[in-house]
């Protein structure tokens, strides 16, 4: 029973974590788009899509 609480408390622990990063992430994105400096940024040098990660494992790999 107390190791099913503890699995219980870390399963609640993670989801919290993961919550909370996503709401941190997309504050601090729309926080920096919605500034000053962001839209300065953005009027000068245009918005850049993000890239996946296929394409930083494509230019790791070239070589081989």
């Amino acid at each position: 029973m107390e190791l099913f609480i503890i699995f219980i408390s870390v399963i609640i622990l993670i989801v919290f974590l993961f919550i909370f990063y996503i709401i941190v992430e997309r504050a601090v994105r729309e926080g920096i788009n919605n500034s000053v400096i962001g839209r300065y940024l953005e009027e000068k040098h245009g918005i850049k899509e993000r890239q996946g990660d296929e394409d930083l494992f494509d230019e790791t790999f070239k070589g081989e």
